[in-house]
C-alpha cells in the first residue's frame, strides 16, 4: 500500500519542572518510590472497601432501653444535709508545736571563700618531723612538704589542643541538555574545620566542626546554594539556610546554581584527634 504523502507531524517536548525532577531524585536516593506507590493505591482502594463494609451493616439497629429502677419503700435510707461550718484554729492551737526565733538574730555564718576565687596561688604546706636516736645522741630532721592548689589556677606549662576530624562522602551529579547525567564521587578523610567542600574551586559549604549540645556535624552554607533536601536541621538564616547541622551517616542534597549541578553530602564519621601544642604567652 502506498502512504499518503503529508506534512509531518511533530508532538511537543515536555519539560519536567525542576522541583519536580529534585523530590523523583530524592524519593529514589533513600529509596521511597514503592512506599509512596503503596500510599497511593491504599488511597485509591479505601473508599471501596468502605462502601462495601456500609452496605452489609446497612440494616435497621435495634437498641435496648431499660426503665429506671423506681425507688420507694419503707427501708429506703433519709439523707440529712448538715451546714458545715469551718472557721479557723486559734493560731496558739496551730503553732502550740513551734517555739519562736528571733527573726533579727543571726544564725548563719559566711563561708570561707579565701583562696577560692578563679586564678588563685598556689599554697605550700610543710610538716618537719624531728628524730633523736639515743644510742649515739645524734638527731634526724625530716621536712615534708605538701602543695596544695586552691581556686583554678590554670596550668602553666604547654597543653594539648585537640579538635575533630571528618570523612565525607560528596557525589556530584550532572544534568546534561540532552538529559543524562553525570556523576562523580569523591572520599575525603581527615578533614579539619574550617574546611571548604568540595574543594577550594567550589566552595559549597564549610566543614566548622560539630556542635556542642548534640555533637552533630555543622556546615557553613554559601549563598550560591540555591536549595536544600535531606535530614538535616536549619540553625540560623530565614530566606536562605547560612548554618545547618547534619546527622552522621544521613546523606544532605545541596542544588548548586540553576539546578543542574547536585552535590550530596555525607559525613561518614567524625573522631577527636589532636591538633597540636600550645603554650601560653607563647606568641
Amino acid at each position: 500500500m502506498k502512504r499518503l504523502k503529508g506534512p509531518e507531524l511533530k508532538m511537543p517536548e515536555m519539560k519536567v519542572p525542576p522541583f519536580v525532577s529534585d523530590l523523583y531524585w530524592d524519593l529514589r536516593d533513600r529509596r521511597l518510590l514503592p512506599l509512596v506507590a503503596l500510599v497511593v493505591v491504599a488511597i485509591v482502594a479505601v473508599p471501596f472497601l468502605l462502601g462495601g463494609s456500609s452496605e452489609k451493616s446497612s440494616g435497621p439497629s435495634r437498641v435496648a432501653v431499660t426503665p429506671p429502677a423506681v425507688s420507694g419503700g419503707a427501708n429506703n435510707s433519709t439523707l440529712v444535709a448538715v451546714q458545715a461550718a469551718p472557721g479557723l484554729r486559734s493560731y496558739h492551737k496551730r503553732l502550740s508545736h513551734r517555739s519562736p526565733n528571733n527573726p533579727f538574730k543571726q544564725r548563719y555564718t559566711a563561708p570561707q571563700l579565701d583562696g577560692s576565687e578563679l586564678g588563685g596561688e598556689l599554697s605550700s604546706t610543710s610538716t618537719t618531723t624531728t628524730t633523736t636516736d639515743s644510742s649515739n645522741g645524734k638527731s634526724t630532721t625530716t621536712t615534708t612538704t605538701t602543695d596544695t592548689t586552691q581556686g583554678g589556677t590554670a596550668p602553666k606549662g604547654p597543653l594539648n589542643v585537640y579538635t575533630v576530624s571528618a570523612t565525607v562522602q560528596i557525589v556530584r551529579t550532572e544534568t546534561k541538555d540532552s538529559g543524562g547525567k553525570n556523576k562523580s564521587k569523591q572520599v575525603r578523610s581527615g578533614v579539619l574545620p574550617p574546611a571548604p567542600l568540595p574543594n577550594k574551586k567550589t566552595q559549597l559549604v564549610a566543614f566548622m566542626g560539630i556542635s556542642p549540645q548534640t555533637q552533630h556535624p555543622l556546615f557553613l552554607v554559601s549563598d550560591a546554594v540555591t536549595g536544600i533536601f535531606g535530614e538535616s536541621t536549619c540553625l540560623s538564616g530565614a530566606a536562605t539556610c547560612q548554618l545547618l547541622e547534619v546527622n552522621i551517616g544521613f546523606p544532605v542534597t545541596l542544588v548548586f546554581g540553576s539546578g543542574k549541578v547536585r552535590y550530596k553530602i555525607n559525613v561518614l564519621k567524625v573522631k577527636a584527634v589532636s591538633a597540636g601544642r600550645y603554650e601560653p604567652g607563647k606568641k
